[in-house]
């Protein structure tokens, strides 16, 4: 489907329904709106090549489209793929694009779409193209694809019948297939800093599309959404939309005004990015010396995650403890080598 065609966006696909959530309103318009990632914005990159007009790369003149026939080789669009956590400007990237850029924009989701969809869009494309109008493909949670589906897009990828932007929070060294890979070029986003995180939430308090400055946040409370939120700005304006919630209810006749004990009424529990069978699993836990050495006494980094996680309840141990922690699993001993 058209990102164009959506109900509840403008014209380029920004949603602009009142009841949308919060995250979601306040989605950077611009690349100025845009809170860190700027390694992946210097001028010249792939990336920054895709979110800005078409027509300048043309020196074409102002609404115009950009014809696929009409740009220097050396001009051409690649492929991307984006890596990172959750909440860091992923889908926001795959926005400013369509904003941006003079090329038609499709986005299609891996939860839902499929081979058929897939055939679909390039095959429109492939018609577009013919008529000197360029596709940009926008595939979300592209690691949910199968085998099969990766590789149907790995022609229209080849022959650039399409400019594909995938974007994913699994390590795509083992959730996308290595063909795919090396016909894209891999883009990975750093985790969001606490400041990028702090300028956030002061834009979505004051701006029109936001809170619209119908409530004020004391400054711990603006550091507890920050500490909360960790990296991910979805996070933190999920917990800033409940917590004006919250204080809106309660019609006080007093200024609405957010405080910690409101951000831990909304949400007390600062949630830990870890899945049992992926790679946070081993990131967290390949840190650790005890994941090395059993009997090293260094703290074991990993455990607090452990802890929250999944594992908890199937990680068991015979040896008593009043502690909630769980028991590093020893590892086997190395065996040495010899030749």
């Amino acid at each position: 489907m058209d990102l164009f065609e959506s109900a509840g966006t403008d014209e380029v696909g920004i949603p602009t329904d009142s009841h949308a959530p919060l995250a979601v309103r306040m989605r950077p318009r611009t690349l100025d709106e845009l809170q860190g990632q700027a390694h992946l914005l210097t001028p010249g990159s792939p990336l920054r090549r895709l979110v800005e007009p078409a027509e300048a790369t043309l020196h074409s003149q102002p609404g115009t489209r950009a014809s696929a026939t009409s740009r220097h080789p050396g001009a051409a669009l690649s492929s991307v793929i984006l890596w990172g956590p959750p909440g860091t400007g992923k889908t926001t990237l795959a926005y400013l694009v369509a904003r941006g850029s003079g090329r038609r924009f499709v986005e299609l989701s891996a939860v839902t779409a499929g081979v058929k969809d897939v055939r679909a869009v390039v095959t429109d494309a492939r018609r577009r193209l013919a008529a000197g109008e360029e596709t940009v493909l926008f595939i979300d949670e592209v690691h949910r694809f199968s085998r099969s589906q990766q590789d149907a897009l790995l022609p229209s990828v080849e022959n650039r019948w399409v400019t594909l932007i995938a974007a994913t929070t699994e390590n795509p060294s083992f959730s996308v297939v290595s063909p795919l890979l090396s016909r894209s070029l891999l883009l990975t986003l750093h985790p969001l800093g606490a400041d990028d995180i702090g300028c956030l939430v002061d834009r979505a308090v004051n701006d029109e599309r936001g809170l619209a400055g119908a409530v004020r946040v004391t400054e711990e409370a603006r550091e507890q959404i920050v500490r909360m939120a960790g990296s991910d700005a979805r996070k933190a304006l999920t917990v800033l939309e409940a917590a004006a919630g919250t204080v809106l209810a309660r019609e006080t006749g007093e200024e609405p005004l957010i405080k910690v004990a409101d951000i831990e009424q909304a949400a007390d529990v600062a949630a830990v990015r870890y899945d049992r069978a992926g790679d946070q699993h081993y990131d967290v836990r390949g840190r650790s010396p005890l994941s090395r050495s059993p009997t090293s006494s260094r703290p074991p980094m990993w455990r607090p995650c452990v802890t929250t996680g999944p594992e908890t309840s199937t990680t068991t141990s015979s040896a008593p403890s009043s502690s909630p922690c769980v028991v590093p699993i020893p590892t086997p001993p190395c065996t040495t080598w010899h030749a």
